[in-house]
């Protein structure tokens, strides 16, 4: 297929290029700027040098391409606007990226009990009510011919695929350990997050790509941890001592507020049902502390 990707120089869209490129997809990649387009092509990646404002490039990619992967942003409304009118009565596969923080808590690393299961999703915090209205209007555009999914990535692990680019949470607290010597959570720690690798997230995309069913929301996940587990792991892979509490406000300094309350601070605890009846997934990794203690540094 010839498929056309956003973010495609970040680390879930560059890892998802790279996986469609080895399958022996055609590849078109969104990217900023010129030294991205080349770290693109010599990944076997054709670059489309733009930004997700220029919605005139973004309709022309979307009406030459068999498939789009829209892995940029999960919260830029314009960019969907212009991928979901050009693919309009089409019947392509559209393959939006969210993540599992739209159910997050913000609990200042207070554990919970509540899970979230794919047709029963809470109502959105005000926080994140803009993010879900876009996953909603994407889901919405089945009933307009588009194969449409929403992916819902959970916290993800594993080193790149292609481009050298690192995860969103877990690096986090790997700098500031590495920066401080001490290894640090939010508050107590005891918060959970349903977690995937890399890989697995990639071999979901591809299944995707042709087994889809239009309209349907798929929650990525194969296992769920503590940060206090997490951070354990990263303490004892940098020979540090005892991972410590952090105040709410001392993260938010380091984080800022988004990534403490939501990326690291919350539980987001969720099962995801759908990826594995309805498009045979199978994903093969499924202990994030091991792979932290092992592989990550």
């Amino acid at each position: 297929m010839n498929v056309f990707i956003t973010g495609a120089a970040g680390f879930i869209g560059g890892s998802i290029a790279t996986g469609l490129v080895r399958a022996g997809h055609k590849v078109s990649g969104l990217v900023r700027s010129a030294e991205q387009a080349n770290e693109l092509s010599a990944l076997g990646i054709t670059p489309v040098i733009g930004t997700l404002d220029d919605s005139a490039l973004l309709a022309e990619q979307a009406r030459a391409a068999d498939a789009v992967i829209n892995a940029a942003s999960s919260d830029h409304r314009g960019a969907v606007d212009a991928l979901l009118n050009a693919l309009r009565g089409s019947n392509k596969v559209f393959l939006h990226t969210s993540g599992s923080s739209i159910v997050g808590d913000a609990s200042g690393g207070k554990s919970s009990d509540v899970v979230y299961y794919e047709d029963s999703l809470p109502e959105p915090t005000v926080d994140k009510a803009a993010r879900v209205a876009i996953d909603n209007l994407i889901l919405a555009a089945a009933k307009d011919g588009v194969n449409s999914a929403v992916i819902c990535n959970t916290l993800i692990y594993g080193h790149s695929l292609g481009v050298n680019r690192d995860s969103v949470q877990l690096p986090r607290l790997l700098k500031q350990a590495r920066k401080s010597g001490v290894v640090r959570h939010v508050g107590p720690g005891h918060n959970i997050w349903s977690n995937v690798h890399i890989e697995d997230v990639v071999s979901l995309y591809l299944l995707a790509l042709t087994k889809n069913i239009p309209g349907t929301f798929y929650f990525v996940e194969s296992g769920e941890a503590s940060f206090i587990e997490m951070t354990t792991a990263i303490a004892q892979a940098l020979k540090l001592g005892a991972p410590q509490d952090w105040p709410l406000k001392e993260a938010e300094a380091e984080w800022g507020y988004e990534m403490a309350n939501y990326g690291l601070g919350s539980n987001s605890r969720v099962r995801g049902k759908h990826a594995r009846e309805l498009l045979g997934w199978a994903p093969k990794r499924t202990s994030v502390v091991e792979w932290i203690r092992d592989e990550m540094v």
